[in-house]
């Protein structure tokens, strides 16, 4: 049975700190945004709560997007071991 290495993927440690800067900016800049917003605090609560499960929706589907890849990817793996065994098995009979 030959064994099919994936190779991983994995993003630099430049990328992954230039991707937390992007992410620490652009909170400080609508936070910004809405605390000098000219409008009632109700208003900047309703957009600072609007800001918040924004950035929480992005991180579930994030996640969700990343466990079905990886969820595909083990699924893969299992198909290609029964295909490996069964043309094992259809070999060694001939």
């Amino acid at each position: 049975m030959t064994d099919m290495i994936q190779p991983t993927i994995r993003t630099s440690q430049a990328y992954t700190m230039f991707s937390y800067v992007n992410f620490a900016v652009a909170a400080v800049m609508m936070a910004g945004g809405i605390y000098f917003l000219e409008a009632s605090f109700a208003a900047k609560g309703f957009y600072a709560m609007a800001a918040l499960m924004l950035v929480s929706s992005t991180v579930g589907i994030t996640k969700a997007v990343r466990d079905k890849e990886e969820s595909d990817r083990l699924h893969n793996k299992l198909e290609e071991a029964r295909t490996e065994r069964l043309l094992a098995e259809v070999s060694r009979d001939r």
